[in-house]
């Protein structure tokens, strides 16, 4: 049985320099600064009750993990081409125009992969139950979400 090819990680230009900068960051600064504060604590005696080496332990394993993480999802990006596409659908990268069924507010948002999502943001994940309804869709097209109160419907008013 051959092995899944991972899931590409979608990640805009600026998504992918920020998880590159967070890593250099990591790795340079806050690993050796780890990697000190433990040998601290190990200079301090019995590790078995050391709350200060325990502590450090639980947090370098915390560091190491995101480390990884971060290893991974740059290893595995692939770049969202952003207004690249100008067939008239909404896509990874494409920044929408909402307005919800019912307000007068419209909302603006770019459909991104999980990793850059941040809602607060204007920055929506394709994975999240709108970003999914809204891919593929055009201006004027009204979109339907499920929501625990209900369906939500969404007009499209604009894309870029």
């Amino acid at each position: 049985m051959a092995a899944q090819k991972p899931a590409p990680v979608h990640l805009t230009a600026t998504g992918l320099a920020t998880l590159k900068a967070e890593l250099i960051t990591l790795t340079k600064e806050k690993r050796p600064a780890m990697a000190k504060r433990l040998h601290f604590a190990i200079k301090q005696g019995d590790l078995s009750e050391n709350a200060d080496y325990i502590t450090a332990k639980e947090e370098q394993g915390f560091l190491e993990g995101r480390i990884r993480e971060l290893e991974y999802k740059i290893q595995h990006a692939q770049l969202i081409a952003e207004n690249t596409r100008k067939d008239g659908r909404i896509h990874l990268g494409s920044q929408v125009v909402i307005q919800e069924e019912g307000t007068e507010i419209a909302e603006t948002y770019q459909l991104v992969g999980a990793t850059e999502a941040d809602p607060q943001q204007g920055k929506i994940s394709n994975e999240s139950p709108l970003g999914r309804a809204l891919l593929d869709k055009k201006v004027g097209e009204t979109v339907v979400v499920s929501a625990p109160a209900g369906n939500l419907f969404f007009s499209i008013t604009d894309i870029d």
